[in-house]
């Protein structure tokens, strides 16, 4: 684990090599996915039927392609009441905040008389991609197919690996509770090339959305264009902004919440304390000994994980707006937790106060936790309704209009050395 003081003289190296890090997965998976598109796109089922048999152990020709709407209900009815509930009220909570998001047409007419404006509508089709192993969170499904319902799509397309032939009961009552209208067993990049480009069995869609190891995001990155995706997502991170005030317990339990996702996961603390830093630093040791996924998370924090200590929490924002993480918790005072928020410029989601843990936003708070990761919060923000939805403007002239306007296409049209583009135009002067 990385201590830095912002008082010390290699302060300014450390953290530059701290926010360029990269944590992305080392292996040339480039051309390994490449070569998987091609084959989908080539040999469609055929193709899907032996890279299944290869990655995920079973045939999906003796065992079933899809999983279907009735074992879904099934899963979903046969779920302990408190899960089933907590479910229920997750889902509630991201519908809400999410029909909130949806855009409003334009329609109006301007002072030269030109009737302008936007129509939203939804894509055809949308697909979903749910992991599958250690990885199969219902939390997810319901974060990507909810705001796809919700934006209108007709039709949502779930794929996800069923590693030896098992299958997840909770990711299957989350599909039935979300709505979910296909489920195919496929993972990898071989899934994200059956939904971009389709197969005998499967149409394709418009666009792909979802989290997924290293394989399925350079699928996605190669496949943009074709379709239309979320983000290029990379591994967790975290960072947590706390004053002494708090329990130390409290502030370890938020980094190692982040840390037991994947080992290349990131987890940093800012904090105006020293003596405060040390206490949550051993409270992340007895923690980690205690946490089921204690492996991972342990192989995360000494490896990614960072405690800083700065001058003030103030001084700290410009050295968080760097980073641009995915999570930013805001662990002071509610007023004071307003005022730092008021400084940052680049983070995915920020949770304000000491009662906002971040996993609460993982959940059941309501707002999206598909976030950008690996400092893309720079200059991109977390799943929406918007990722289903796109815009078609519009225009109408009467003559009127066109006299008031057009004598200025005409020049432009003229000047760029476009005579065709001018003339059709002139002819309705």
């Amino acid at each position: 684990m990385l201590r830095l003081s912002s008082g010390n003289a290699d302060f300014d190296r450390k953290f530059n090599a701290l926010v360029n890090a990269r944590r992305e997965t080392d292996a040339d998976v480039s051309a390994i996915v490449t070569a998987t598109i091609r084959d989908v796109r080539d040999r469609g089922d055929v193709a899907l039927l032996e890279l299944t048999q290869r990655f995920d152990g079973f045939s999906l020709a003796e065992q079933g392609w899809q999983i279907s709407a009735e074992d879904c209900a099934a899963a979903f009815a046969a779920l302990a009441p408190e899960l089933r509930d907590a479910l229920e009220l997750a889902a509630e909570r991201i519908r809400a905040y999410h029909a909130a998001q949806l855009p409003e047409d334009r329609d109006y007419r301007d002072a030269a008389g030109v009737r302008l404006g936007a129509r939203w509508s939804a894509v055809d089709a949308a697909g979903v991609y749910v992991p599958g192993g250690r990885a199969a969170y219902p939390s997810s499904l319901l974060m990507n197919v909810i705001p796809a319902k919700v934006a209108g799509v007709e039709r949502i397309v779930m794929v996800t690996p069923t590693p030896n032939g098992q299958v997840n009961p909770t990711v299957m009552a989350a599909a039935h509770l979300a709505g979910v209208d296909e489920i195919w067993r496929l993972g990898g990049a071989q899934a994200i090339a059956a939904l971009a480009h389709g197969s005998e069995r499967i149409a394709p869609v418009d666009v792909i959305t979802g989290p997924g190891n290293a394989f399925v995001a350079e699928a996605k990155r190669q496949l943009y264009g074709q379709v239309g995706i979320d983000m290029v997502a990379g591994p967790s991170e975290i960072v947590v902004v706390a004053d002494a005030a708090n329990d130390p317990e409290w502030i370890a339990a938020d980094l190692l919440s982040q840390a037991e996702h994947d080992p290349t996961s990131q987890s940093v603390l800012f904090t105006d304390d020293a003596a405060f830093a040390d206490a949550v630093a051993a409270a992340v040791t007895t923690q980690l000994t205690q946490l089921a996924t204690t492996k991972v998370a342990t192989e995360s924090w000494q490896t990614n994980g960072a405690i800083i200590v700065c001058e003030s929490l103030e001084a700290s924002m410009p050295l968080v707006n760097r980073l641009a993480a995915e999570h930013v918790e805001l662990a002071v005072d509610d007023d004071r937790a307003e005022a730092l928020f008021g400084l940052i410029r680049h983070a995915g989601s920020v949770f304000l106060g000491r009662m906002t843990p971040e996993a609460i936003g993982d959940y059941v708070a309501g707002p999206n936790h598909v976030l950008p990761t690996g400092r893309r919060a720079r200059f991109s923000s977390g799943l929406s309704v918007l990722d289903f939805m796109k815009r078609t403007s519009f225009i109408a002239l009467d003559r009127g209009a066109m006299k008031a306007i057009g004598p200025a296409a005409v020049a432009l049209a003229e000047a760029e050395g476009l005579p065709a583009h001018a003339a059709s135009v002139k002819v309705r002067l």
